[in-house]
């Protein structure tokens, strides 16, 4: 056992050249799916039925706010009994919010699974066209620019993005232009317009807003090319 730990690091030396050897490119998914109409509509119907489903929100933050205005006008004319179902009312409002806002924008929310629905299918001819630019350049490895990995460097001889878009049939003249033209957009849930909410000491009540989804921008690209 010792023995073959001790000639590991010379077999993967022996590996590495092969390993080298591999040709191997990379792409901008961002940037391929921000020239895709399919998925620009995609993009808006996504905005639409968030901002939709914000107004929802919105207006039922409002009738909170209204019970609440309503109890502090009349609370000295209520007995206990009439305060405590009042404020109950208004506790119970305030979790009929929290429950739809995590419904709607949180985590495998119907906002969340409406995106996925929506860019599948962009995704899945995205990742076919790939497949075949690999195969046709025999790449062992395609990488993606835009994606968790972090890339340090990229030279553009290895940059196969323009083939992709050739794939999918929306191959340009302007090669590899920088990605404003094509920028992706990402649904960014609206801010809710601050309101006078009930005093948390009084109702013991305070409705949160879902949080913000900051818009990422893809990075200029270079004009190189693999042949």
């Amino acid at each position: 056992m010792k023995k073959l730990l001790s000639l590991l690091p010379l077999l993967l030396l022996l590996a590495a050249p092969t390993a080298w050897a591999q040709k191997f490119g990379y792409i901008d998914s961002e940037f391929i799916m921000g020239k895709m109409p399919a998925y620009g509509a995609a993009q808006q119907e996504l905005n639409t039925l968030s901002q939709n489903w914000q107004k929802d929100i919105e207006s039922m933050r409002k009738d909170l706010d209204k019970m609440y205005r309503t109890y502090q006008a009349e609370e000295v004319l209520l007995t206990d009994p009439m305060k405590k179902k009042r404020q109950d009312e208004i506790l119970q409002k305030e979790q009929d919010i929290k429950t739809y806002q995590n419904k709607i924008f949180g985590y495998e929310g119907q906002l969340f699974k409406k995106r996925q629905e929506l860019t599948k299918p962009v995704q899945d001819q995205v990742f076919e066209a790939v497949e075949k630019v690999a195969k046709k350049k025999q790449l062992a490895i395609v990488f993606d620019k835009s994606g968790d990995l972090t890339m340090l460097y990229t030279n553009p001889t290895h940059d196969y993005t323009e083939f992709v878009l050739e794939e999918l049939g929306l191959g340009s003249e302007d090669r590899n232009q920088p990605a404003q033209k094509g920028a992706v957009r990402t649904v960014a849930t609206p801010a809710t317009p601050a309101t006078d909410e009930p005093n948390a000491d009084e109702a013991g009540t305070r409705a949160t807003a879902p949080a913000k989804k900051t818009t990422t921008k893809p990075a200029p690209r270079s004009t190189g090319r693999k042949n």
